[in-house]
């Protein structure tokens, strides 16, 4: 059996997280909550349904995962596979065997859950989500040859190639620069096409103008980054 840990950045979303929980298959080993400063229960219902639970001040979506993976590396005993999906059950977490089954079974290094629009509900990606996604992707491919359609959170790495990679973002680069990273590494990734919903809630990077910009400058400032090295 190989040793899975589920880590789930999570701010303000007390009326989803335990849904996510809930929903992760029993297989996985370890569920890590990271409570990235939120001001409702996230965290008392997070851990009232069984999941880990740290606690993030530092605002930003990398430097929750980032505490998360802290965690992990100071366990006695580090886990074969890592899975990141968010907390506002977007995703549907059971199908999380589907996405780590290219590791398990392929040799796969890394994997994307992607979300294709045949499998999406109606409304769930934002216009400038969709756009985003598009532009990163294709410029990903045209700089690096790249072959990623989606910067879908939920998502699966080896955590030996994990760590080789040495993680930096804080914000909202941090999709995208696993990404570059991957294939600056050299290693060997796959989509899997997922489904995906309307999140529980409003979002606090697409659901606002500000968190929008902030995100585009961020992922295009990685790919721009990487493209001058």
């Amino acid at each position: 059996m190989h040793d899975i840990r589920v880590i789930i950045p999570a701010f303000n979303e007390e009326k989803s997280i335990a849904q996510v929980i809930g929903a992760i298959p029993d297989t996985v080993n370890e569920i890590i909550v990271v409570n990235n400063n939120s001001t409702d229960q996230t965290a008392s219902v997070a851990a009232e349904a069984g999941a880990t639970v740290l606690t993030e001040t530092r605002m930003g979506y990398g430097y929750a995962c980032l505490m998360g993976l802290n965690y992990v590396d100071k366990q006695s005993k580090t886990p074969d596979i890592i899975v990141f999906i968010d907390g506002d059950y977007s995703d549907y977490p059971q199908e999380l065997p589907k996405v780590v089954a290219p590791i398990i079974k392929e040799g796969v290094d890394f994997v994307i859950g992607a979300r294709v629009k045949s499998l999406r509900e109606k409304g769930s990606m934002t216009p400038q989500q969709v756009f985003g996604n598009w532009l990163a992707t294709t410029l990903m491919r045209l700089m690096y040859g790249a072959k990623f359609s989606d910067l879908g959170p939920f998502r699966a790495i080896r955590y030996d190639k994990l760590k080789e990679l040495g993680m930096q973002d804080k914000t909202y680069g941090w999709t995208v620069e696993m990404q570059l990273k991957a294939i600056k590494h050299r290693l060997a990734y796959v989509e899997v096409p997922v489904r995906y919903k309307k999140r529980i809630g409003i979002s606090k990077v697409s659901g606002t103008v500000k968190g929008t910009i902030f995100a585009g400058v961020k992922i295009l400032g990685w790919i721009f980054k990487y493209g001058f090295k």
